[in-house]
Parts: C-alpha cells; structure tokens; sequence
C-alpha cells in the first residue's frame, strides 16, 4: 500500500499580536493597525481562511525589545506560532541576550532593525557579537533594513555561517493607500543579495506594493525576479499582518497566493510554508 501524501502546510512569515495600550504593557509607539490583536483574533483570523500557523514577530513598534506579549501568545497557542524577538545590537549583553533567547520555548529567531539615520557598520562590535551568537544557537537573524541593503550584503559576506532573513522584500512598504509611485525602485539591490547563500527572504507584505485592487497582478513580474534569483527555496510568503489593514484583508492576503495560476503546485507549497520550515527548523503542529 502508498503512503498518503502529506499535506503541506500553510505558514505566514510574519504576523504581528498586541495588545489594547494599557499602563500594565503600555505602548512605546503606535502601530497602524487595529485597536489590538490578540492571539486569539489571529488564530481565529488564520483558522477562517486555512493558514495552519505563523512566525509571530514580537512588535518593536509598540513593545520594542520586550517579547513578553509575544511569549503569552506562544504560552496560550503553543503549535500555532514559533517566536521571534528584536534584539538591540547597541546592548552589552546582547551575545547573553541571543544565548537565554534560543532557550526559550518556541523561539525559532531573532531581528535586528536598521533603520537609523546612521545605521552601524557592518563591524560594528555589538553586530558582530549578536550575529555570531545567531551562528551559534543556528537562529535566522530577521533583517529590516529598507534604504540600506549593502548593508546586509556586508553583513552575509563577514558572517557567512549565520543565516539572515530580509523582511519584506527589502522594501519600502506603505502603511496606508496608496502605494508608492515606484515600489519596486530598490529591487536592484534586492537582487543582488541573492548572491548570498546565507541570505533567505520574505516575500511578506508584497500585496501592500500593488496599484491595482485584489488579486494585484501587476506585482507579480518583480516577484518572479526575486523567486528567479533566491530560488524558490530561499523565499517565503507572509502577511505582515496587522501592519497590511488599511490595505486588504487578511484573506486577500493569502488567497493572492493561493489562487495564483504561474506556479506550479511544489512551488506554491515551498513559497508558502516549505521552505519556511527548512529555513526556521520548524513548523506548526496540527491536529
């Protein structure tokens, strides 16, 4: 008798929760997005539409280094989501901080944002220390870095046993319509990142670049540029919810995927959970 085929699984690259502002965990900035989000919207808001888990990326925006929201989630919803928490590189203890970090359950990576006026060398001490502890413990760094994308070809080349991922494309992203008039004017030096080995990418937020109205056709030709350059097996299909709302709905952002006809289906399940999974070392669990 055969063997069943698995089913692959649907996993969203990044997903924001938090909660309403409150002296208990009170907001250091505002996010675009809803009032809150808690993880049970979330998962409810994946279950309606058949996303089976995501990386749940601690909100630097409103919480900044704190991960505890995020920790309450993973502690409620324990095989929906694997963790990943911002880390300051300027911090004296951030190799101790990455070190206690990979021991805690369900975190599956950490990030760096760079998004400074004068954003730190490539060997800046507090980086090298935080990106060889990623090397380390085998944790993805997350690298947002729009406007700087040197920047992390520097990083890739100096640390080539770390493995980095670029949020969103690389890209400038809006946070309301309309997109911008030129949104893919950097994909240049997005694609010369994908002479990197070490560099994955997430194709999260991409629908937000559209200047058309769902399922955005006219994203997809910069698209097949980056999958023809990473392979389909470094690239990884997200969301960025909660981030995304004033530009579609959590469903549009899946089915523009799912339903898209130029890929076959071994691509589809790569780009939409498969090689998210091989890159993190981990998946959901599903009943």
């Amino acid at each position: 008798m055969s063997k069943p085929e698995s089913k692959s699984l649907t996993i969203d690259s990044q997903v924001h929760t938090y909660e309403r502002d409150s002296p208990e965990r009170p907001w250091v900035g505002t996010l675009h997005g809803p009032a809150e989000v808690t993880g049970e919207d979330m998962v409810a808001a994946m279950d309606e539409v058949g996303v089976d888990g995501a990386i749940l990326v601690s909100a630097w925006t409103m919480y900044r280094y704190d991960a505890s929201y995020a920790l309450d989630v993973y502690a409620n919803h324990p095989g929906c989501f694997g963790l990943v928490k911002p880390f300051n590189y300027q911090s004296p203890s951030v190799a101790e901080e990455i070190t206690e970090w990979a021991r805690t359950p369900g975190a599956i990576g950490a990030r760096i944002l760079l998004m400074d006026e004068e954003p730190p060398r490539a060997d800046d001490l507090g980086v090298k220390l935080l990106l060889s502890a990623c090397a380390q413990h085998r944790l993805p760094i997350n690298v947002m870095c729009w406007g700087k994308l040197p920047l992390l070809g520097d990083f890739a080349q100096q640390h080539p046993n770390t493995q980095f991922v670029l949020d969103h494309i690389g890209l400038r992203q809006p946070f309301e319509p309309p997109a911008p008039k030129e949104p893919f004017a950097d994909l240049a030096n997005v694609l010369a990142l994908a002479e990197y080995a070490n560099v994955a990418i997430k194709i999260s937020g991409a629908c937000t670049l559209s200047h058309q109205a769902f399922p955005y056709t006219d994203i997809w030709p910069q698209l097949h540029q980056v999958f023809d350059a990473f392979g389909i097996d470094r690239c990884m299909w997200g969301t960025d919810w909660t981030r995304a709302v004033e530009l579609l709905t959590y469903q549009q952002g899946v089915d523009s995927f799912r339903a898209y006809e130029q890929l076959s289906a071994n691509e589809r399940a790569a780009l939409m959970g498969g090689s998210l999974s091989r890159i993190y070392n981990w998946s959901p669990t599903t009943a």
